[in-house]
């Protein structure tokens, strides 16, 4: 059984295209400790929609490019995914959702220890999020537009 996580505050959600050229998802980025030195990035779950992992995700995207190999285990990946949501949230799409005060939870998939403090944040959680309020988890998968629901559950 996955361990659960939970807080509340700032969540910003927006759609991922994570697979070219139409795999879709929604993603979510808070907060949570201290001066919100832990960094969460959840996937939304929907229906129909397969279950994104997160992590595979951002090695797809060749993130040791970016961030170099010498972090450590899953460190580039961690950094590319707390970039996407903080991207998200500084500069947002018109399709971003912002949540100025959301109680969520996460089923985590995996915690990642950063060697060095990045984008604010010293530790990156990352797995399946959902919002308290059902109304507003409604407005968050709303952020995927029907014609990007493309990939069934098998």
């Amino acid at each position: 059984m996955p361990r659960t996580v939970t807080g509340g505050g700032r969540v910003t959600v927006l759609p991922l295209l994570h697979t070219w050229p139409d795999l879709c998802g929604v993603l979510a980025y808070t907060t949570s400790g201290a001066f919100g030195d832990t960094a969460v990035v959840g996937y939304v779950p929907i229906v129909d929609i397969a279950d994104m992992p997160l992590m595979d995700i951002a090695a797809r995207h060749q993130a040791t490019r970016v961030y170099g190999s010498s972090g450590g285990a899953g460190f580039a990946e961690a950094c590319w995914l707390m970039c996407v949501g903080w991207s998200g949230r500084s500069i947002p799409k018109p399709d971003t959702l912002e949540l100025p005060d959301a109680a969520w939870s996460l089923e985590v998939d995996g915690t990642t220890e950063l060697f060095k403090t990045m984008y604010g944040h010293d530790r990156l959680s990352v797995g399946r999020i959902t919002l308290d309020d059902p109304e507003l988890m409604a407005r968050a998968r709303d952020v995927l537009p029907t014609s990007s629901r493309v990939m069934v559950n098998t």
